[in-house]
């Protein structure tokens, strides 16, 4: 198995050399992207509607092809869904990832191209090892077996020849057979539909595998790790899994989990964390240094084409978006991307920061929908996300997740914001907690602390502490367990929140 380290490992460092060259030719290598996306999509209905023959510069594109959310690129998608060929992409499309609704709380359906498969979501998966290795180059990664918690499949609603499903359960679906050799649990364990049965195998057939790395949502490794714990009567997972390497995570933001995972679940300073950002849409960046926590490569080869829309044109109806070029550091971007699986000005809904230009790197800072600005506060998931860190720290207890919401001012009452909170266990002073989590939320968001001041428009925060599972709860009953489901963390109105604080009792 040695061996096998060694080989592989050689010929993951020979696509080093690609990424060095997008990093120093990151401008170029996004124009090479965008030219080849016109060329495939003109003679598609779509590209022939708007004109792609004569487009000649990303100036023209944008000028012809309006910046669009899921609602209203659906009539194009629900084309695709049924089965009509050439409709915003050339080749055929056979797979559809399926993901958490908008707006109107169903079910998204994304196109998934034999191109985006291969060069996006392939090169993807094997840049993230590649990446791993230039950062520890004495890795046993490939002696053992890789750990993944994915979704499942179903049919297309729309078309029964057709199969859609988590973007994790179709990657895995196609797999080449040598893949499996690297890999656990099989693929009729990995792909079971009822999340309960998967979970149940799972524990019994990876506690005796040599896990040496886990891939997939921290909340999802949380689930199945302590559900392995409990089984065997270990204290962490480093007791039946001793050769434990490297997470590889994405999905959620790592930081409540963090903790959590070196101090309790792998207490040990040679396991490795690693992120990446593998939506339903594609595989967008990786984190390229580990010494880089919460800041991620961009990734300018994949057949994506990248835009970024500033705050002040989210609502816009006609928003300018910015290129590569025109980004500047440590501000909220509205991602819109353009692929080779026929999505178009697309707006994925995620929003980013910069850290790095020269090379492009970002860090996930929300969500353009889930943040709270009732009162004028705009916070957003990534201050959320590091003021709950500070209180659990400080509190000495282990954060699972949170929600949070308004509440609304009244004829007799002011303003706030009201929390849901799991913690491994609860508290020895909830309200030192709460004191903690609003003063890092004034000490890193402005106008949150505007609205603080004297109680003007805010009241300090109404935190509910609820019992462990309660939001498991909550993805059960909405038919969200596993895969890339979450529980959204911020919302501007009260109706999650409610349903989680009835599960709660």
């Amino acid at each position: 198995m040695s061996l096998v380290n060694e080989v592989i490992g050689f010929f993951m460092k020979s696509r080093i050399g690609r990424i060095e060259h997008f990093k120093n030719y990151p401008i170029e290598a996004q124009s090479d992207v965008f030219h080849n996306l016109i060329d495939r999509g003109r003679f598609t209905e779509f590209g022939l509607k708007h004109g792609f023959s004569d487009i000649k510069s990303i100036k023209d594109f944008q000028e012809r092809v309006p910046v669009v959310t899921y609602e209203e690129y659906f009539p194009w998608l629900e084309r695709v869904l049924r089965g009509e060929k050439n409709i915003t992409w050339p080749s055929e499309i056979t797979w559809f990832s399926k993901s958490s609704g908008t707006t109107n709380a169903r079910s998204k359906f994304i196109p998934v191209s034999e191109e985006a498969l291969h060069e996006c979501n392939y090169r993807g998966g094997r840049d993230i090892l590649t990446l791993y290795v230039e950062n520890v180059p004495n890795t046993q990664l490939f002696t053992g077996k890789s750990i993944s918690i994915n979704g499942s499949l179903h049919p297309n609603p729309y078309n029964e020849n057709v199969q859609a499903g988590d973007v994790s359960a179709i990657i895995t679906r196609n797999l080449p057979k040598w893949a499996e050799y690297f890999r656990t649990p099989p693929a009729e364990i990995a792909l079971l539909d009822k999340w309960e049965d998967k979970m149940k195998y799972m524990t019994r057939h990876c506690v005796h595998e040599n896990v040496v790395a886990m891939l997939g949502v921290p909340t999802w490794g949380v689930v199945l790790i302590e559900q392995i714990m409990e089984a065997v009567g270990a204290q962490n997972a480093l007791e039946f899994w001793p050769n434990f390497e490297v997470f590889f995570h994405g999905a959620v933001s790592f930081t409540p989990y963090r903790s959590m995972f070196r101090e309790k679940l792998f207490p040990s300073a040679s396991v490795n964390y690693m992120e990446s950002y593998n939506a339903s849409e594609g595989y967008f960046a990786i984190q390229d240094d580990l010494s880089l926590e919460d800041q991620m490569l961009l990734m300018l080869d994949y057949g994506v084409f990248f835009e970024f829309l500033p705050a002040e044109e989210w609502d816009k109806p006609f928003p300018r978006a910015l290129t590569l070029e025109e980004v500047e550091l440590h501000k909220n971007y509205a991602l819109v991307i353009s692929t080779n699986a026929g999505l178009w000005r697309y707006k994925i809904g995620d929003t980013v920061k910069f850290t790095s230009l020269y090379p492009f790197r970002i860090k996930i800072s929300g969500r353009t929908k889930h943040f709270i600005n009732v009162f004028g506060e705009e916070l957003m998931v990534e201050n959320a996300d590091q003021a709950l860190a500070c209180a659990c720290e400080e509190s000495a207890v282990e954060l699972k997740e949170y929600t949070a919401a308004p509440i609304f001012m009244s004829a007799d009452a002011k303003g706030g914001h009201e929390w849901i909170i799991e913690l491994a266990a609860p508290p020895k002073n909830p309200e030192a907690f709460t004191r903690t989590l609003d003063t890092r939320l004034r000490e890193i968001n402005s106008d949150y602390d505007a609205k603080r001041q004297k109680d003007m428009a805010l009241q300090m925060p109404l935190v509910h502490f609820c019992p462990q599972g309660t939001f498991l709860k909550w993805l059960q009953k909405n038919n969200k367990l596993g895969g890339q489901h979450k529980v959204p963390r911020l919302s501007n109105e009260r109706k999650l929140l409610e349903e989680i604080l009835e599960l709660a009792g």
